[in-house]
């Protein structure tokens, strides 16, 4: 009777462990390697739009520096890269128009570096609006795309990179290198949170494209 007992036991256990959240978890659905691709490059393009942002205030604020001109040309090839990466998802048009928002974005951040730099208050909260306004642009653009990204998200994420580039200036020009530290790390940080949620609207937007092989 026992070993009938026993027996029995062992026939139950398979359905009991299919039932079992580590079995549950197994038959979840594996990321598939181009979404693990798309992710991972997307993350890196964004991740050099922070580097080489943060390059060219240290350029534009080092006195003697001389690949400034270098730098913003390397730096506006990111914003073209940024806008190719999204084509195969909002085509050629979608793309260019990203690029276009983001080179802006540039634009308007080294004409801040350069106001702040020689003393002009004034200028510097013009061009901060302008900058807020580019940033709302952009936004709009991102949430009116894909139905995953609500604007006012983005909007705050967009305002919360503004805010740590302007750290990472300000501390430049007082040479508060601890500070400037903080805000570039926290700049990085920051842009990896920003670009997974683009990303993660991005492949639920486009499932088929993110199919396991």
């Amino acid at each position: 009777m026992k070993k009938l007992l026993i027996m029995g036991f062992m026939l139950l256990l398979p359905l009991n462990m299919a039932s079992s959240p580590i079995s549950a978890a197994a038959q979840k659905p594996c990321i598939s390697q181009s979404q693990v691709k798309f992710e991972n490059e997307f993350r890196k393009l964004w991740i050099d739009h922070v580097l080489w942002t943060s390059n060219y205030i240290t350029s534009a604020t080092t006195a003697g520096a001389e690949d400034q001109k270098q730098v913003m040309a390397r730096l506006m090839k990111n914003q073209e890269d940024i806008g190719n990466s999204i084509k195969p998802y909002y085509g050629e048009a979608g793309g260019n128009k990203l690029t276009e928002l983001l080179k802006e974005h540039i634009v308007v951040a080294a004409d801040i570096v350069e106001a702040a730099k020689s003393g002009q208050g004034a200028k510097v909260n013009q061009l901060n609006k302008d900058w807020h306004r580019n940033a709302d642009d952009i936004a709009a653009f991102l949430s009116s795309a894909n139905p995953h990204l609500k604007n006012e998200d983005v909007k705050k994420l967009l305002y919360m990179h503004l805010e740590l580039v302007t750290g990472d200036l300000s501390a430049s020009l007082v040479k508060d290198w601890d500070a400037r530290i903080v805000s570039i790390d926290e700049g990085f940080s920051h842009i990896m949170i920003m670009t997974d949620a683009i990303a993660d609207a991005i492949v639920k937007q486009f499932p088929d494209k993110f199919k396991s092989e």
